[in-house]
């Protein structure tokens, strides 16, 4: 029998969808389920990011998984981005059972693409040239597949370190790898293998690297 919880996760999904149109894309993700790749259970308006039923996780999930001792916090109007430069407004909600494990996500993807042009459109009408403007936070990007997330992290990670690949030292793998770790991407399938040839190290010294500092 299906969870009551999940039950109820899907008639809001459905009718979330349903009250604020096809720009607003619902997507629980179901984090009992063993294969991470498969973690989408059920999405409403999926053609705001072009997922579907039996998708693969994005950060949040992977985030949700790896770090499950109570303390993963909701987090509200965030911005996002999809592959094709669509903005997001996006909202992640973890669903815990008694003992504060996370069951489930149920994620709000609210495309504002149009509306923020609209706004840049009166905007220019309204706004006086001396008047400064702040800087806006960059928007996250959701990942379509496990490789293009395990991707990313992996871009992310040399990002962090600052120095290309071939000229890292031994600490800048470690730094990398650490950040790797804490991000979830060894929950992917297969990453080991990924990101041991892309710092040029054996799977071995890969994973003495993770539990250096344990």
């Amino acid at each position: 029998m299906e969870d009551l919880r999940l039950s109820l996760l899907k008639q809001l999904a459905r009718g979330l969808a349903a009250e604020f149109g096809s720009n607003c894309e619902i997507v629980i993700h179901d984090l009992s389920r063993k294969s991470i790749n498969k973690s989408i259970v059920c999405i409403e308006n999926g053609q705001v990011t072009n997922r579907k039923i039996g998708g693969g996780p994005s950060n949040a999930v992977l985030e949700a998984l790896n770090h499950h001792s109570g303390n993963l916090k909701d987090q509200y109007a965030y911005l996002t981005r999809t592959d094709n430069g669509r903005i997001l407004k996006s909202t992640t909600i973890y669903v815990k059972d008694e003992d504060e494990n996370p069951l489930y996500i149920f994620a709000i993807n609210y495309d504002i693409t149009n509306l923020l042009a609209f706004e840049g459109s009166v905007r220019s009408l309204t706004d006086c040239p001396g008047d400064s403007k702040s800087g806006k936070n960059e928007p996250k990007h959701i990942a379509q597949d496990v490789n293009e997330l395990l991707d990313e992290l992996i871009q992310q990670s040399v990002s962090l370190v600052g120095v290309p690949v071939p000229f890292m030292t031994k600490e800048d793998k470690i730094r990398a790898i650490e950040y790797l770790n804490d991000s979830g991407a060894f929950l992917i399938t297969k990453s080991g293998d990924k990101v041991s040839k892309f710092f040029g190290i054996s799977k071995y010294t890969l994973y003495s690297y993770v539990n250096i500092n344990k």
